[in-house]
């Protein structure tokens, strides 16, 4: 039996102590490797919503439903952190800003102003934008006229049911001629809106008659003006208008001047009817939409905008009283939700 010297004993140990390191050091390289594949343990959403009003509230609870449907719960494995603009476009870009400086995961952008601040600061980065209630993402610079996006943004559009709310109108109001519009001249989706609206008017014998503001401290006035101008408003989407909704409605009552509404948070605060969207519904679509970025199934890049496609009618009785418009129990019995009192929040 051979015996070995100290010299090799000592060169044999140092040998095998290299082996053991090398082994350590892929084990670990494998871990991390093995680590970076699986799925995240958190994630981070910023939510931009940029007015205060019931159906931009809606969008959000809607928004935190759909992707809790999908496995995303706040408190859970997501952290959500939510500013609201207060209608200041200022305020919305720095929320923007924000967030790309805390490298969310994702923004979800809640109405038009919020979502092109939101695409805008993310533009030169990888993090992903999901907006809802944009009433035109082709018209805001979103999307191309396929529906397809520009940029790694996506979501889902409001888009008014023109043509079912003219209908509705002309139900109710038979021998109404002018139809009043305020809206805030800097919101593209509005713009876009009153487009439509005056292109679609004739073919129901309405003329309408538009009032521009630029700040919710203009609304009072416009609205003073206006319903000396013509038989009934209806409102858009527009986020300026909508925080102003009850000053609308103070000066349109003293007239007994009916307005309809854009979706269902308005007919509940007191306008008379809406042909409107249900936007808790349309948050969750949002959501979902999320969702699926966030496992990485797609990029929202990939994502086309979404819509919903069937409005639904919805009517205030009390708010009708009010003015002593009488409406028929076949208009009413054929609402989606019928609401018999005025509810300010």
């Amino acid at each position: 039996m051979l015996l070995l010297s100290g010299i090799e004993m000592e060169e044999e140990k140092k040998d095998m102590i290299k082996k053991v390191s090398v082994l350590m050091m892929v084990v670990i390289t494998m871990v991390m490797i093995l680590a970076g594949c699986g799925s995240k343990e958190g994630y981070s959403i910023g939510i931009s919503q940029f007015a205060v009003h019931g159906s931009l509230d809606n969008c959000r609870e809607g928004f935190l439903a759909g992707l809790a449907e999908e496995g995303f719960v706040e408190g859970d494995n997501l952290t959500i952190e939510y500013v609201n603009a207060q209608a200041d476009a200022g305020t919305a870009a720095l929320t923007a800003s924000n967030f790309v400086t805390k490298k969310v995961d994702l923004i979800c952008a809640i109405a038009t102003p919020s979502a092109s601040t939101a695409y805008n600061a993310t533009m030169n980065t990888n993090i992903p934008v999901v907006y809802t209630a944009v009433t035109d993402p082709v018209a805001a610079g979103l999307a191309n006229e396929d529906k397809t996006s520009v940029g790694n943004v996506t979501g889902t559009s409001d888009v008014l049911a023109v043509e079912e709310q003219l209908g509705m109108i002309r139900r109710i109001l038979p021998d109404a001629e002018k139809i009043g519009i305020i809206y805030n001249t800097s919101e593209a989706n509005s713009v876009s809106a009153i487009a439509d609206y005056k292109e679609k008017a004739g073919a129901y014998g309405f003329e309408i008659v538009e009032s521009g503001v630029t700040a919710m401290s203009e609304v009072s006035l416009a609205a003073a003006d206006l319903v000396n101008k013509v038989d009934c408003i209806t409102n858009l989407t527009d986020n300026t208008v909508v925080s102003a909704l009850q000053t609308v409605l103070d000066e349109a009552n003293k007239k007994n001047i009916p307005v309809f509404g854009s979706e269902v948070e308005q007919v509940r605060a007191g306008c008379v009817a809406s042909m409107g969207l249900e936007y808790y519904e349309l948050g969750k679509q949002t959501g979902k939409m999320a969702a699926k970025i966030l496992k990485g199934e797609v990029q929202a890049s990939a994502l086309e905008f979404e819509i919903i496609t069937e409005p639904s009618l919805y009517v205030n009785t009390a708010a009708a009283e009010k003015i002593g418009l009488i409406l028929a129990d076949s208009f009413v019995e054929n609402a989606y939700e019928c609401f018999d009192e005025i509810v300010v929040e």
